[in-house]
């Protein structure tokens, strides 16, 4: 597991009131700068907000923005909505798997990447579509999978 920064946590903190109404944005932060909620930071925001650690659990496995596990640096997303779908997200989903050599909703061992798909990303007009971390990469086919995802020579 990766190492947590508690002084940095108990920093974020301090911006806070130690409310309930807290619990959302303060989840929302931790994960913007960890990318997913370290057992450390659910620990200290339960001792901060005074609420169970099984309640942080309980908000954070409802919402499915939230992630208890780290993901790697590289967090590919296959949209599956029905304009990709149609259009061969299945096959793309695939293609990608054997590139990347992980498996749908699994981190890679090194940490390099993660492999998601979602209902639809929005953008349907782009189908099959993929993201990478923040980058949107649509009309997606074995070759496009393969040069996005090429080692690079060295």
């Amino acid at each position: 597991m990766v190492e947590i920064d508690k002084e940095l946590l108990r920093e974020m903190l301090s911006h806070y009131r130690g409310r309930g109404s807290d619990l959302i944005p303060l989840l929302l932060e931790v994960q913007a700068q960890f990318s997913y909620l370290p057992e450390e930071a659910i620990q200290l925001i339960a001792g901060f907000l005074d609420i169970p650690e099984g309640e942080i659990y309980s908000v954070s496995s409802f919402y499915s923005q939230f992630r208890l596990t780290p993901i790697g640096r590289q967090l590919v997303t296959v949209c599956r909505g029905t304009a990709c779908h149609v259009r061969g997200a299945s096959r793309v989903l695939s293609e990608i798997s054997e590139e990347i050599g992980v498996e749908e909703g699994e981190t890679r061992d090194d940490m390099e990447y993660t492999l998601e798909s979602v209902a639809c990303i929005g953008c349907c007009a782009l189908a099959p579509c993929i993201k990478v971390n923040d980058g949107v990469h649509g009309e997606m086919t074995a070759q496009k999978v393969a040069e996005l995802f090429a080692v690079p020579a060295n």
